[in-house]
């Protein structure tokens, strides 16, 4: 064999053995989580590798928790001592779709490829003599083999993706499902059919929709593909097909029953984690209340400030000598107007709505935790009965054994969403207050040279 062909056998061997450890690797974190690779029953936290697709550094950013004091009043909010952004490496979940078999073999450093596109567009008001109520348009692309077409389009209403979360909880009880906005309106904020309100429910619905299409497990739930794709009599006699009232009753009856009883010996690092949803909640309801008082404040601001330019145009016709002076201002301040509107559209686009998600989120964990919580408290209750002997051991034997292994996947899929979880609203709280920062530079830029524009105003006078 000639030296060229001992070099293409050698690099044909040596690309194997880079695929053959990548299969091994991923087969030994599977194992290690108590899951066959690429199950359904949560991703594996992994083992502190890089993240595929990112750009290639080894450790996640640290970020420093804003530390609010008690008092509103006191906007200086930055703490080294608190570190609730503490973040640790995770490996995604690789998907379970047979038809996407060709996410599972790639390099550490090839892009994700995403297979599923969403859009909600065009609200449309329907009145009937019972109720009015709001649809959206859902556009779905994807290049699914599991999907009969490549592109779909139905409407749906807001009861719909309450209908869907509510199923993708019952699935999947310990992942964190993405938050629903709210179904009723803060007093005093918007009405319930204003165009900004249903242009803001509409981005958030859309954002719902495309954090379940990018999550690894999620992403595949059956109900989601109905929602997606089935006509809105096929959602009607499919939302038919789950468990009765009565059931939905006994099931709800347990599980508060096992929540009031509680669980006696919490493992440790879920003690940590409940610790950081309390403390997250408090600090990002603070920030919340914060940010929406500075928008009121600037949108007073600028109700003021718009009504002085059109007085100094007016003002103009009536004083001959000072006519371009006045008009100077008028202008200054029609410039400062647009400033402080950009500014604002900013704060309303950019921070508002991410904080406010991550409100919901902060409620979205509780919840998970204290699923988490149901299911250990029953199997407690299983072992006690055990121990004293209360009923047939055989039988409690047996549902111990299934209840063990119910708990076991419920705290892998919690710890490893909960990774992915960190690393999201890190990554989105980061770029929220990075991109407002920018504003205000640019904001600030642009008063200074209003501020100039003043002093020669001043000079005109004099």
């Amino acid at each position: 064999m000639g030296t060229l062909g001992r070099a293409r056998l050698a690099a044909a061997a040596g690309q194997a053995r880079t695929l053959g450890m990548d299969g091994e690797r991923r087969a030994s974190q599977a194992l290690s989580s108590g899951l066959p690779e690429g199950g359904a029953g949560g991703e594996s936290p992994g083992d502190g590798g890089p993240v595929p697709g990112s750009s290639g550094s080894s450790a996640l950013l640290q970020a420093e928790v804003l530390d609010l004091d008690e008092d509103e009043d006191d906007l200086e909010v930055f703490s080294k001592d608190a570190s609730l952004m503490d973040m640790n490496s995770f490996s995604p979940m690789m998907p379970t779709s047979p038809l996407s078999m060709i996410n599972q073999v790639k390099f550490e450093d090839e892009p994700d490829l995403k297979d599923l596109f969403i859009t909600v567009d065009e609200p449309e008001s329907h009145v009937t003599t019972v109720e009015t109520f709001i649809t959206y348009r859902i556009i779905t692309k994807t290049s699914r083999g599991e999907f009969d077409s490549s592109e779909f389009e139905v409407r749906r209403r807001y009861q719909d993706f309450l209908w869907l979360k509510g199923k993708l909880e019952d699935a999947h009880p310990t992942l964190i499902i993405p938050p629903l906005p709210e179904k009723f309106i803060v007093k005093g904020m918007v009405e319930r059919f204003n165009d900004d309100f249903i242009e803001t429910r509409r981005k958030a619905l859309q954002k719902f929709l495309n954090r379940i299409a990018d999550h690894p497990t999620l992403t595949f739930n059956e109900d989601f593909k109905v929602f997606l794709t089935a006509q809105t009599w096929e959602l009607s006699s499919h939302k038919k097909q789950g468990p009765g009232l009565l059931s939905r009753m006994g099931q709800t009856v347990r599980a508060v029953a096992w929540s009031m009883r509680g669980v006696k010996s919490r493992p440790e690092e879920f003690m940590e984690m409940n610790n950081f949803i309390e403390m997250f909640s408090q600090k990002i309801n603070l920030i919340d209340k914060i940010s929406q008082r500075i928008y009121k404040e600037e949108r007073e601001y600028f109700d003021e400030m718009k009504e002085y330019g059109p007085v100094h145009i007016l003002w103009s016709a009536t004083e001959e000598d000072l006519v371009d002076t006045l008009k100077s201002v008028a202008s200054c301040v029609d410039k400062c107007c647009k400033a402080t509107e950009k500014r604002m559209s900013g704060l309303s686009e950019a921070l508002l709505p991410v904080v406010h998600e991550y409100v919901l989120y902060s409620e979205i964990l509780m919840g998970v935790m204290k699923r988490r919580d149901q299911i250990q408290a029953e199997l407690d209750s299983k072992v006690e009965a055990l121990t004293s002997k209360k009923a047939d051991t055989d039988l409690l034997t047996e549902e111990i054994g299934k209840l063990e292994d119910k708990v076991e996947c419920a705290n892998n899929a919690l710890k490893a969403d909960w990774e992915r979880w960190k690393q999201n609203m890190q990554n989105d709280i980061k770029s929220a207050f990075t991109d407002m920062a920018e504003e205000n530079i640019h904001y600030y830029e642009q008063k200074d040279h209003c501020g100039c524009l003043w002093v020669s105003v001043e000079q005109s006078w004099m």
